[in-house]
């Protein structure tokens, strides 16, 4: 088993990048989920109700992310950490996160057609957003604004096993689903579909990693991560539902928590450990 892709989002329910290596933070891989948008009343904004948020393209450079969303004029943004701190919420957690000024509010709100008000904001480092402390495995344990916890882990046999099952639902025209439906973190190249519904840690090069949840699925996973379209059978969802139904939802990849920081690579082989 090895590591086959590794990708982050900078802008939270935006564009992925690719990463041949990346390096493992406390909170998750370096620049992922840093910013997101928020709404007037400081809630969070995704493609659960902004599908179109996918389109928008993000470049990211040492200190700049390019912005591109279809034939709009792209728009260069150098995130600050000095703006004005807003009261912004993810879930069920409250944090106060830093404006990123008035062009790249503007622009989001232009480009996505959107009715209200947005912002653009980035997660300070000095109001951390605590992970929930029924799966933390430390007190100080930390996320981004990723929806829980630092990483979210798939596997290829997962989506072999799915695309398998759609083909025999629709013989005529089946549909199959990319990875990226699921906008994993990590992506690990094995032949036992859900396998890691046993796995207890992962080690990739110097870092471990601690399962600590199954990833629940929502209504995201039915949209193209192209052109922001949704499935008209909501699929890969309703087949998931036929044999990924668990407490708490349907089920694909898992939730984990860094153990050990280090730098990982496409093509690092991993070691694993299994529940008791």
């Amino acid at each position: 088993m090895q590591v086959s892709q590794l990708y982050i989002y900078p802008i939270k329910s935006c564009g992925a990048i690719a990463c041949p290596n990346i390096r493992v933070t406390s909170h998750g891989l370096a620049g992922d989920r840093q910013m997101m948008l928020v709404n007037a009343q400081g809630q969070f904004m995704t493609q659960r109700d902004y599908p179109q948020m996918t389109k928008v393209q993000v470049n990211l450079t040492a200190d700049t992310l390019t912005l591109e969303y279809e034939n709009f004029d792209p728009l260069v943004l150098q995130p600050t950490l000095e703006g004005k701190l807003h009261p912004v919420q993810v879930w069920r957690t409250q944090t106060l996160a830093i404006d990123q000024g008035e062009p790249v509010a503007e622009w989001f709100q232009r480009v996505l057609k959107l009715d209200h008000p947005c912002r653009l904001v980035h997660q300070s480092p000095h109001h951390p957003r605590a992970i929930d402390s029924k799966y933390a495995i430390t007190e100080n344990d930390t996320v981004s604004f990723a929806d829980g916890y630092p990483i979210l882990l798939t596997n290829t046999a997962s989506l072999e096993d799915l695309n398998r099952r759609l083909r025999q639902t629709y013989p005529q025209a089946p549909p199959q689903f990319p990875m990226n439906r699921f906008r994993p973190n990590i992506v690990i190249e094995t032949n036992e579909p859900f396998g890691e519904d046993r796995w207890q840690t992962v080690t990739i090069g110097p870092v471990e990693l601690e399962l600590v949840k199954p990833c629940s699925r929502c209504i995201i996973i039915t949209t193209n991560q192209i052109t922001g379209e949704r499935n008209p059978q909501r699929e890969p969802l309703k087949t998931l539902a036929t044999f990924r139904q668990q407490p708490g939802g349907l089920m694909f990849g898992c939730n984990v928590i860094p153990k050990t920081l280090g730098e990982i690579e496409v093509g690092s082989q991993m070691r694993l450990t299994i529940k008791n």
